[in-house]
Formats: structure tokens, sequence, C-alpha cells
């Protein structure tokens, strides 16, 4: 059936979104000035250094676009299985955290062979006297480990706070759709409003898909959309610069035309506002990350610390300070990862 419905009111809908999306918070990556000269291509060199850095982002940002798993009763069962650790332990190369580790683990792990060689050369005096063998006191990590390990405590709390904050907004989200599509099929009982009611259940289940897609990186709204909306109202939502908005447009036109009393038609848009309080949120998440200052700190720290600490070990360990460095590094900046 195609839609009868958008046309009457698109003109006062474009009119509305324009306005809607003069006071929202848009999201855009900062760009060079238009006049701006091509930008100079980097040294080879610098290209080469980039190889694999960039390479591992490539495949971490392929991993964030997975689409997460919803557990049943068998996936909980593998989940408990006691042999779960062999089978984390195998998946490991697969493991989009571990790949995004292989440029840092590597860096310090090179630091650490190339102090280690150094000191080796100063102690068989392959190297002139004056230069001195890299080695100190081990008493600062001592006194500056707690503090490291509590900004990664810190960090981790975080960010599973902002988890849990996305996830239960999205669950209420989920649960306000269903509880609006139920009052929408148990309060339209005219058969007038047949074709409007399937059309406003069509945007109702649409909502928590459009939001999905605004809030993630590289999604296919249109392809999302595509069996759930009708092609003049998806064109319409394609074209619109805030898209859940748009739908919460749709919504709110379609209960207007609607032949109800104006008291059902209040408790049906009441609905709306738990729409609006997930795209805020949503988009709270999305634009506000940890404090910067907090995370550019544990960054700094980290880097320090495991830039150093061949030099701590040497006298302790000798070589063994580089599987010491790739066994710190990728614990901790697992952890951090994560």
């Amino acid at each position: 059936m195609h839609s009868q419905f958008t046309p009457k009111f698109i003109p006062k809908l474009a009119s509305t979104l324009h306005s809607v999306h003069s006071n929202t918070i848009s999201f855009k990556v900062l760009s060079s000035q238009a006049g701006d000269s091509s930008p100079q291509r980097p040294p080879a060199i610098i290209s080469i250094l980039r190889m694999i850095p960039d390479w591992a982002d490539a495949l971490k940002e392929q991993g964030m676009q997975r689409k997460r798993t919803l557990y049943n009763h068998e996936d909980w069962l593998q989940h408990r299985s006691s042999q779960r650790h062999v089978r984390h332990l195998l998946s490991s190369l697969s493991s989009r955290v571990i790949l995004s580790l292989i440029p840092p683990v590597t860096a310090f792990t090179l630091v650490a062979v190339m102090i280690a060689s150094y000191n080796t050369a100063v102690l068989m005096e392959w190297l002139p006297e004056f230069f001195p063998v890299l080695r100190t006191s081990s008493l600062p990590y001592q006194l500056t480990a707690p503090a490291l390990a509590l900004l990664l405590v810190f960090r981790t709390e975080a960010s599973y706070s902002r988890f849990q904050e996305g996830r239960q907004i999205w669950v209420k989200v989920i649960a306000e759709v269903d509880d609006f599509a139920r009052q929408v099929i148990s309060t339209v009982e005219s058969n007038e409003d047949s074709a409007l009611k399937k059309l406003l259940l069509e945007y109702i289940m649409a909502f928590p898909v459009a939001l999905k897609c605004h809030v993630t990186y590289g999604s296919d709204i249109g392809q999302d959309l595509r069996n759930r909306i009708e092609g003049d109202d998806l064109a319409m939502i394609l074209k619109s610069k805030h898209r859940p908005r748009c739908i919460i447009e749709f919504i709110s036109q379609s209960l207007r035309l609607l032949n109800l009393e104006e008291s059902k038609r209040n408790v049906l848009e009441s609905n709306l506002s738990c729409f609006h309080e997930g795209i805020s949120t949503c988009e709270q998440l999305i634009g506000i990350p940890i404090p910067l200052s907090y995370t550019r700190l544990t960054s700094r720290f980290l880097v320090l610390w495991h830039l150093t600490l061949p030099v701590i070990l040497w006298d302790d360990c000798h070589w063994i300070v580089v599987p010491a460095t790739f066994i710190s590094a990728a614990s901790l900046f697992c952890i951090e990862e994560v």
C-alpha cells in the first residue's frame, strides 16, 4: 500500500525539522578550510611506521560495527563452561582488543630491546667508557605503582558506568516502543483510521532502528528501514538532518490526524517524551566522553612507565627486561583499552 499520508504534511514537517535541527547538537569532524591547498603527503618513513597502527585501527573499527550477541540459555551455558578459558585463549588473535595492542606493545618491546642492547654493549666495552649503563633504583616504581593501579581502576569503572547508562536507556526505549504500539493497537479502533494506524505503527517500530543508526558509526539506515518504511516516507527520513526526530514528527503528525478524543490523543503523545529522552541520553554519551584530561593522564602515565621500565629492571633482570616489558605492556594496555 502506497502512503497517502506523508504528502499531506511534508511542507510543514520540513520546516519543523529545520527548526529542530537548528537547536540540536551535531557532531562533525573538523576539516581544513575551503581555501586551503591540498594536504601534503607525509614522508615515506612516516607512512611505513603508520602501516601497523592503521591496520590495527581498521580491524578494531570493523569489530565495533559487528552486531552484539543477545544471549539465550544455550549461550549462557557456553559462557559458564569450564572450557571457556581455553576457548578465549584460542580466539585471542581474533580479538579486536588484543589486535589493537599490537602497535603500543611492539613499540615498548622494541625500546626494551634497544636499552638492553645498549647496556650490553656498554658492559662488554664495545662503546667508549664515558657511555653510562642505563639503570636506576626501583623505589620510584614501587611508590607510583598504586597510583597507576588506581588510574586504571577508575577508568574501567567510568567506562562500565557509561555502558550501564547506555544499556538502561536502550532497554527503556525498547520497552516504551512496545508499550506505545500496544496503546495504539488498543486505542485506535475506527476502520476509517486503519491505514493511518498501520503507518503509525510502522513509524513507532522504526524509531529504535533510526536511533541505533544515529549513534552507530558506519550504519546504513536506508538498508535497515527499507522493509519497515514505505518509499516516500523513507526518502523523507533519509533527507532529514536528524532522522530520529524526523520519525518522531511523523508520529506526532499521525496522532493529530487520528479520529480520537483529545484525552486519548494526549495519552498517546505523552509516550514521545521517552523517545526524546532516549535521543538526548544517547547523544550525550556520544558527545561527552570520559574527561579528556583523565584519559590523557592515564595514557601518559602508561607510556612513561613502560619507556623507563627496562631501565628500572635492568639490574635485576638484564635481558629478561624484554619479555617483562612485553608482559607488562600487554597487561596494562589491555586493561586501558577495555
